[in-house]
């Protein structure tokens, strides 16, 4: 996954009126904190943090921090609340990550193939478009691919089908179904006697 570096700044009142004025002033309020670290209130750019987490891997990128007496800690976002309507974001938590230790995060699901199934009829049902991993920081992924193409009407690839890559443990119910292929199987007609 690739480092990217995120400005931020300290700040000394917390509460819903600064949270606002940040806001009114393209910026968010936010929190650093982690294993061994005082929380500490942080603030940052809407755009600048909008930029950090674009692309593919979004969240999952590895961020290191510059400002606010933080510098060079390596951070990951935790938790991102945004407006429901206008999805900007509102708050964000950021935490400190070690990185000789394995952290859990979700990675979004990349369909490969076409499966036999659509092709007969079927419809394909996309159940779970994330799952969650757990590795060490620099073998986040930016998705993982499951390979669709050898499933048929009635059949499912679960969570416990996934091969994932060395060093990287899939978590979460192995029999949860993550894509299926739904219809009827297409009946032989039966011969007049």
């Amino acid at each position: 996954m690739e480092e990217r570096v995120l400005n931020i700044e300290l700040r000394t009142k917390t509460g819903k009126g600064i949270s606002r004025q940040l806001r009114r002033n393209n910026s968010i309020p936010g929190i650093v904190y982690g294993k061994g670290m005082e929380s500490v209130p942080v603030s940052i750019g809407t755009k600048e943090l909008s930029t950090a987490i674009a692309g593919e891997g979004g969240r999952n990128h590895l961020l290191t921090l510059k400002g606010g007496g933080l510098d060079g800690q390596m951070v990951i976002v935790a938790e991102l609340l945004q407006d429901c309507l206008k999805g900007t974001p509102r708050h964000v938590d950021l935490h400190k990550i070690n990185m000789a230790d394995k952290v859990r995060v979700k990675v979004s699901v990349n369909l490969v193939g076409s499966p036999i199934g659509v092709k007969e009829g079927g419809l394909l049902d996309f159940a779970m478009h994330e799952i969650e991993i757990e590795c060490f920081p620099t073998h986040i992924p930016e998705h993982i691919d499951v390979d669709v193409t050898e499933l048929t009407i009635g059949h499912s690839l679960h969570i416990g089908d996934i091969k994932a890559l060395p060093g990287i443990k899939v978590l979460g119910d192995a029999k949860a179904s993550v894509v299926s292929v739904l219809g009827k199987v297409k009946e032989e007609p039966v011969a007049a006697a």
